[in-house]
């Protein structure tokens, strides 16, 4: 089997629990569903900003998440593929790569050498998991139950991060109003590794009116 209707390059691709659909991320900006059972294409999305780089499974199935190059992460919903339903602007120059840890929560891999750890619905950026400092992250992958995180980037180098304590974080749909300018929170000692000054240059984005999902940090 072969399909070309992806304009550009495939970055990634996910399966859904029955085998059934394959879903492709492609430079094109667009998100490819492909039935493997019936061995056919059914669609392509509207062209999002910016390269897709990554696609994951949410939400027990009910929410298709995919990075772009320009730092937004952009929602599907299952059997609506056409559109996004929500999109979530990071603090970050790039979505990269992107693993879910639980069905809320993702990491998130950037060009900053930063991993954050992203909620989902509501859209909250939690803190940073790890980091290879100044070295573009090229690939995250979890163990089985969630609780390890390994990354590797331009650095030649494979860390490990514990990410066990994300499976008990939940956000709640209010949101304190924060002050601006505060650093992003490292989620754990290590996660921390280059210091206040390196954190200095993350920063959250103003919070958003109140009832707009795709608030920014």
């Amino acid at each position: 089997m072969e399909a070309q209707e992806h304009e550009e390059y495939i970055s990634a691709m996910a399966v859904d629990a029955n085998g059934k659909l394959l879903l492709t991320a492609s430079g094109d900006g667009t998100l490819g569903v492909f039935n493997i059972k019936r061995r056919r294409f059914e669609l392509l999305s509207e062209p999002q900003n910016g390269d897709l780089t990554s696609v994951v499974l949410l939400k027990v199935g009910k929410k298709v998440a995919c990075g772009s190059s320009e730092g937004t992460i952009y929602l599907f919903n299952w059997d609506g593929f056409g559109a996004t339903s929500d999109r979530f602007a990071l603090r970050a120059e790039s979505v990269d790569c992107m693993v879910p840890i639980t069905e809320n929560i993702v990491c998130t891999g950037s060009l900053d050498g930063v991993i954050r750890a992203v909620n989902v619905l509501p859209n909250r950026v939690l803190g940073c998991v790890g980091q290879h400092t100044g070295e573009p992250i090229e690939q995250l992958a979890v163990a089985p139950g969630g609780r390890l995180l390994a990354s590797c980037a331009h650095d030649q180098k494979v860390k490990f991060w514990d990410t066990s304590a994300l499976a008990a974080i939940v956000v709640d749909d209010y949101r304190k109003k924060k002050k601006r300018g505060g650093p992003l929170r490292a989620l754990s000692s290590k996660a921390a590794g280059g210091g206040q000054d390196f954190f200095a240059d993350l920063r959250d984005e103003p919070e958003a009116a109140p009832g707009d999902s795709g608030d920014s940090d």
